[in-house]
């Protein structure tokens, strides 16, 4: 990647706007990249939190992938990898089906091959070919029903931790995202998390321990929302440790693995896959909205940019992370601030890196209070599922057309109540078995159905992160 030429003296003055291959004075950019270590930094470790994973080990892969990204897409497409909330719901379903945090990996390792293939046949064939497979229809049927399958997490193992810390958070979320303008809104959620656990301390040292649901032992105790004891056993400096899973068990040591090799089983890699669908999804939008904000044309970056997401997110999680993939807090950042030099992404990763770099502080994350949890989660999960109908509506996608409306009613209703589909000793789960049914009737109602009910049924495929973000024209 070509080093950065100085825009102008090196200043921000009203209306410029700094091109990706530029950069201010190294103090100013600097100060932007902890920008945007402020804006991803909520989700990258909250996401991990979920899934079982480790946060600091998280945060320090979300700077390497970022560092990876910048290089492959030649640095025209300024962007930060932290941990997807696509892959939360098939953590919790592998864990329901007896995996552990190595199953995870494995499975979410697959669901990164896949996409790097998918961003090479886009590099070979242009964007078009993927846009008639996941027509709008489809893409935001399965990104709603991946967000709204996880509701009974929040209702059986979040929420009843502490049902008073969750809605009190909950309600901090909402003021902080509609009631305060600016750049807190944009990190509503890591604010948000801050209070709750702040108000759970308070909590236990007023009235004491709670009882209620633990997570870590699985039932209802007796206990202290803030439970600091590894932190103070944690090192101020070092990696993140190495876990050995052997007799791993659900909820006992919840969020405290460390680097780990995954393990591959077909079943769960199957609950994995359709995570696939949103992630292009999620990228294809990235991309056009840095086009729009830049002015650059940047289709044949599409590909390489979905290729490199797929290639971090096997490198993230074979050694135990997370999956990574764009952020749109970042873009929301490059919106405000009209500068999208990449330098400022690298000072970012390099940040991210060296937070991964303190156990004491993977230690604090860890212990976040499950209540805490819980009220982020309530608005979390239920914003994920409504980006698909956000998809539709960008889209103008007619559900009076029947062959959108019925293979859509039948997969929503099969994701989000998790029916399963056994044949023999295999079952596809709720996430997977809705996605098959969402693209595989939907080709098939196509097919059947009149010409007349075939017009405009085709389009792009956009994720919405944020309105007004980027066109909803279809380019190769």
């Amino acid at each position: 990647m070509a080093l950065w030429k100085l825009h102008g003296d090196g200043s921000l003055k009203l209306g410029d706007v700094v091109a990706p291959d530029e950069r201010l004075s190294w103090g100013k950019t600097v100060g932007l990249g902890a920008q945007h270590v402020v804006a991803m930094f909520g989700a990258t470790f909250v996401f991990p939190l979920l899934m079982g994973l480790n946060p600091q080990l998280a945060v320090m892969m979300s700077g390497i992938a970022t560092l990876v990204f910048l290089v492959a897409v030649k640095g025209k497409v300024p962007s930060y990898l932290g941990s997807s909330a696509s892959f939360v719901g098939v953590a919790t379903a592998i864990y329901s089906a007896g995996g552990n945090p190595a199953d995870v990996s494995g499975a979410m390792f697959w669901v990164g091959v896949l996409l790097l293939i998918v961003g090479v046949i886009i590099s070979a064939a242009g964007a078009r070919v993927i846009h008639r497979v996941l027509p709008p229809v489809v893409t935001g049927a399965v990104v709603m029903l991946i967000g709204f399958n996880l509701a009974p997490v929040v209702a059986r193992t979040y929420w009843p931790q502490d049902q008073w810390v969750a809605l009190i958070t909950m309600l901090a979320v909402v003021v902080l995202s509609v009631g305060v303008r600016g750049f807190v809104s944009r990190i509503a959620i890591f604010v948000s998390l801050i209070f709750g656990y702040v108000l759970s301390w308070i909590l236990d040292l007023v009235t004491g321990p709670i009882t209620s649901f633990s997570a870590s032992a699985g039932e209802v105790t007796t206990h202290l929302r803030v439970d600091w004891s590894h932190v103070a056993d944690a090192s101020w400096i070092g990696l993140p440790p190495v876990t050995d899973l052997a007799g791993w068990v659900w909820h006992s040591d919840a969020n405290v693995v460390g680097f780990h090799l995954p393990s591959f089983n077909i079943a769960f890699a199957l609950i994995a896959m359709p995570v696939v669908i949103a992630l292009i999804a999620e990228n294809t939008g990235h991309v056009k909205a840095v086009a729009e904000m830049t002015g650059a044309n940047l289709d044949k970056q599409m590909g390489p940019a979905i290729a490199a997401d797929g290639a971090t997110s096997m490198l993230a999680t074979f050694v135990g992370a997370g999956p990574t993939t764009t952020y749109a807090e970042n873009i929301g950042v490059m919106a405000a601030t009209k500068v999208y030099s990449t330098a400022a992404y690298v000072v970012a990763a390099v940040v991210a890196i060296l937070f991964g770099f303190s156990p004491k502080f993977g230690a604090i994350i860890s212990a976040t209070p499950g209540g805490v949890l819980g009220g982020i989660t309530v608005v979390l999960y239920g914003m994920i599922g409504l980006l698909g109908a956000k998809i539709w509506k960008e889209n103008k996608v007619d559900f009076g057309n029947p062959v959108n409306l019925v293979p859509v009613a039948a997969g929503i209703i099969i994701g989000v109540g998790d029916v399963s589909l056994t044949i023999g000793d295999f079952t596809l789960g709720g996430i997977a078995f809705g996605t098959l049914v969402t693209v595989i009737v939907y080709h098939l109602a196509v097919r059947l159905a009149p010409a007349e009910l075939k017009t405009d049924l085709e389009g792009a495929v956009l994720f919405v992160d944020r309105p007004g973000a980027y066109r909803g024209d279809d380019q190769d």
